[in-house]
């Protein structure tokens, strides 16, 4: 039934074998998918791949997650050219994007910050505190200090390189992965992690500045992981990941 996909290939393969196997009702309506890791392993790919392959089909309406019972082929109510997503960046894809390019950021940012950049961050902090309730203000929050952080450089491509990065979680994808993982909670952590940002590129400290930026992805990361319960001890990051924010 399933075959492996060519480890070059990224989740909208995984997704695209998936999808054919439900449009051609060798995967049932209502019946159950075998887990992440058994998926990972027939399909020969990483359970994060599996992870964004699997969101894209519940956007597409092809499954459902239920949390804490399983991943069930859904009954389809709509054609799927009219549902499906554009071809994107996955989230554990884009997290490591931002890694490489966000932590060189704020490196410089603390290298040439002055009095003002840092009263804009302090204005931006003061008003997520007062949404964290709120998802979607929250989230232009979020893309509002990381592109302030930028503008400190005075580089207007980098400016909308960091824009557009932010830009990418304002899909239905990114709309449905967020709702298994966002809450108050994690709005609160992250703006503390922004906090400590702040205060490192404040105190015109280039390498703690690049190790906030490099921990506040990690975590990011880890609440990106951790969204998915099965199997709670592989929620480590790895080796690789840890080596692409930086030193």
């Amino acid at each position: 039934m399933f075959s492996a996909v060519e480890s070059r290939r990224l989740y909208r393969q995984v997704a695209d074998q998936m999808r054919g196997l439900i449009e051609r009702g060798e995967l049932a309506s209502g019946s159950r998918l075998p887990s992440e890791r058994e998926l990972a392993q027939k399909l020969g790919v990483s359970r994060p791949t599996i992870r964004e392959a699997l969101i894209v089909l519940e956007v597409e309406g092809f499954i459902d997650i239920r949390m804490g019972s399983g991943i069930y082929v859904a009954t389809r109510k709509v054609p799927a050219s009219d549902t499906r997503p554009e071809d994107f960046e996955g989230p554990f894809e884009l997290l490591r994007a931002r890694a490489v390019v966000e932590c060189a950021i704020a490196e410089e940012a603390a290298r040439l910050a002055r009095p003002e950049h840092i009263a804009v961050m302090d204005d931006n902090l003061t008003r997520m505190a007062a949404a964290l309730e709120d998802r979607r203000l929250a989230l232009a929050l979020d893309r509002e200090f990381h592109v302030i952080v930028a503008s400190i450089i005075a580089n207007q491509t980098l400016n909308r390189f960091v824009g557009s990065i932010h830009d990418m979680r304002m899909t239905p994808y990114f709309e449905k992965l967020a709702s298994y993982f966002e809450n108050t909670e994690t709005w609160r952590a992250a703006m503390e992690e922004h906090r400590v940002i702040r205060d490192a590129i404040a105190s015109g400290d280039p390498p703690a500045a690049r190790a906030a930026m490099r921990a506040h992805l990690d975590q990011s990361q880890l609440r990106l992981s951790a969204s998915f319960e099965e199997e709670s001890s592989d929620r480590t990051i790895p080796a690789a990941w840890r080596r692409v924010g930086g030193n």
